[in-house]
């Protein structure tokens, strides 16, 4: 059994072979990289991406990251394509083929069936100089020196090659159609990431009680609403007009300043200028300026109209945090 030290060795050698064989892409973004993107980019159909053993689960993960980025994209496993699948590919299709070696006979039987349909093949592989490469519209060479296994023989550097390459498609892509936070949270409307993306203020708030005083509600009225509506603050309104805060921490510093406080007055502790947000912003707006503020909760304004009170608890509730 390796001791723990062999074992955080063979950890580090394997990230830094693997970050190696991704490095080296670079030297391999050429002419071919920029027509593939443009061709995909005034294309009319689907990128329709395959491949075999690892690779096609290389593909799996390239078309999710497509089609959540705003490129349609389907899976077809090579192997399958030439039983009867390679009637996903439509006519204005562009067809994707991953191979380490591209010269596996899966993909020399589906390559000629490719080219004979006339769609465009782009080849990602580790060969440039194989049967899918010569016979591919344009090549992205994934080529690595080894393989992070000690045997040289399980995929490794090379499917990480492939899928960092895949990832440097999605994201030129992407970036040429201007596919922006608004585009990304239409395809991610579940779970905390569709939240972040598209959650309100305005879908949270409401849920709260809205606390609220006058200038002249005494201290003993202010402690009663901040208490009740369990929210660390309270509005002070005057003819329905949004004026004044007063928070928790206000009410500490009154009592370390003040001696006689039984005729104070929510006027003579408010702060003037309290922190808002307006209803229709983000909720990660308001976790961004509570943040700044290192405050717990904003008061939730329309306008110059008082709607109510969001606190950090809303936000941890709803996994914003």
């Amino acid at each position: 059994m390796s001791s723990t030290e062999e074992i955080k060795n063979n950890a580090k050698q394997t990230l830094e072979i693997e970050a190696a064989s991704i490095s080296n892409l670079i030297n391999y973004i050429n002419d071919d990289f920029v027509n593939t993107i443009e061709l995909l980019l005034s294309s009319r159909g689907r990128v329709v991406i395959t491949g075999i053993g690892k690779s096609a689960n290389i593909c799996q993960k390239i078309v999710a990251t497509l089609n959540s980025t705003g490129t349609p994209a389907i899976f077809m496993h090579a192997a399958d394509a030439i039983h009867g699948d390679l009637g996903n590919v439509l006519k204005d299709d562009v067809v994707i083929c991953i191979s380490k070696s591209g010269n596996t006979p899966e993909i020399k039987s589906l390559v000629p069936l490719v080219k004979n349909f006339g769609n465009p093949l782009i080849s990602i592989t580790g060969n440039p100089d194989s049967f899918l490469g010569k016979h591919s519209t344009y090549v992205l060479n994934t080529f690595v020196e080894k393989e992070a296994c000690p045997n040289n023989l399980a995929p490794t550097s090379s499917t990480t090659a492939q899928l960092a390459m895949g990832d440097a498609l999605a994201v030129c892509l992407l970036k040429s159609r201007g596919f922006n936070s608004n585009d990304f949270a239409k395809f991610h409307p579940g779970g905390a990431l569709g939240k972040k993306l598209t959650l309100k203020v305005s879908d949270i708030y409401p849920n709260n009680e809205k606390p609220t005083v006058n200038l002249n509600s005494s201290i003993k009225d202010i402690i009663i609403e901040i208490s009740s509506k369990r929210l660390g603050i309270t509005a002070v309104l005057e003819n329905n007009i949004l004026i004044g805060a007063v928070t928790d921490g206000d009410l500490r510093r009154m009592l370390e300043n003040s001696s006689d406080i039984d005729n104070l007055t929510a006027k003579e502790i408010m702060s003037t200028s309290p922190k808002t947000i307006g209803e229709n912003e983000m909720a990660t707006t308001a976790l961004k300026q509570m943040q700044n503020s290192n405050i717990t909760q904003l008061i939730v304004v329309d306008g110059a109209s008082y709607m109510g009170v969001i606190h950090l608890h809303d936000l941890l509730k709803e996994g914003i945090v």
